[in-house]
């Protein structure tokens, strides 16, 4: 499924094989918490996707669960910004800034975490319309 609708909308899109069970759950473990219904559905789908430039329109189980790591478990960046708990990061705009889910309430939308000014910004109101919008120009960073 979620194949197919990457590859009907506009832009070069390149797949990679599908993640394995045991990549997803360990995934969840180094997160601490599961990793959402339809994330988890394309990762089964393709382990990552990346768009024409080689940016990655959604990352591999196991970028997600290291950047994920690696901003929450910050000291530095802790002084800096706000908690990165809450959110789930799961992409990269290719200029800094960071799309997440918010994984621990029943929330399916999409923001955009803006690492200039820390903002976070609703972008779209699922994991499909993120690519859809994103693929198509309607995402504006």
């Amino acid at each position: 499924m979620w194949t197919e609708i990457v590859a009907a909308l506009p832009g070069t899109a390149v797949f990679h094989p599908s993640a394995s069970e045991p990549s997803l759950i360990r995934c969840a473990t180094m997160l601490g918490h599961p990793v959402p219904t339809a994330l988890a559905a394309l990762l089964r789908e393709s382990n990552g996707i990346e768009g024409e430039y080689g940016d990655g329109l959604i990352w591999s189980a196991e970028r997600i669960a290291f950047e994920n790591q690696s901003l929450r478990e910050d000291a530095e960046l802790a002084t800096l910004y706000m908690p990165f708990d809450p959110l789930l990061f799961f992409a990269d705009a290719g200029n800094g800034d960071l799309f997440a889910l918010l994984p621990r309430i029943d929330r399916p939308d999409v923001f955009v975490w803006n690492h200039e000014d820390d903002s976070r910004t609703w972008v779209a109101p699922s994991l499909a319309k993120y690519l859809e919008w994103w693929l198509t120009g309607q995402i504006k960073l």
